[in-house]
């Protein structure tokens, strides 16, 4: 069986943990942040920390850096959010993913929240 299991960072990604690779997204709390999105800059593969940046954004309402909540290694990245980054508003998964990490460190995984941040 693989187990998947879903969490969420405040700074508004989403992580699904399948085996030993998780994939981070921007979730509904990082889309209401935004806004429109209209540029990306993804990630290059490789070692990452906590705090480092994962993506550069262009959006209606910020133009931020979100930084990664969990440490790893990147092993994929969405190239299409470079020449597509309204995909990062989609209300599917499988478009709003940004990267795929391994060496995820179970302690920070089972760290973040199991709700997408927000409150009330």
């Amino acid at each position: 069986d693989i187990m998947t299991v879903i969490k969420y960072s405040e700074e508004g990604f989403w992580l699904e943990k399948t085996d030993n690779t998780v994939t981070i997204g921007l979730s509904d709390k990082g889309q209401d942040d935004l806004g429109e999105v209209s540029f990306v800059d993804v990630p290059s593969e490789g070692a990452v920390k906590i705090d480092d940046v994962l993506i550069g954004v262009e959006a209606a309402k910020a133009v931020t850096e979100l930084t990664l909540p969990v440490s790893g290694t990147i092993i994929a990245v969405n190239e299409a959010l470079e020449d597509e980054p309204s995909l990062l508003n989609s209300t599917k998964r499988e478009e709003t993913w940004i990267a795929k990490l391994t060496d995820v460190s179970s302690t920070e995984f089972e760290a973040l929240l199991n709700e997408s941040g927000f409150e009330g």
